[in-house]
């Protein structure tokens, strides 16, 4: 059984991804109806879009300190 990667912090940034989880708002309501393989797949792929997030929001946060 693949658990849920939620963390409670459930609201959808302008791209429609959950800035808590990283999943899609797609990934989200069909989670219940996935494979455990696909629910593997949709934890990764949120994984690496928080990442991506994260590393551009600490690149702003840079940007913004220099000016």
């Amino acid at each position: 059984m693949i658990d849920s990667p939620c963390v409670r912090i459930c609201e959808l940034d302008r791209d429609d991804m959950c800035v808590g989880c990283g999943r899609t708002r797609a990934e989200i309501a069909g989670w219940l109806s996935m494979s455990d393989a696909q629910k593997a797949i949709v934890v990764e792929r949120a994984k690496q879009r928080r990442s991506e997030k994260d590393r551009e929001e600490r690149g702003q946060y840079r940007l913004r300190r220099a000016t």
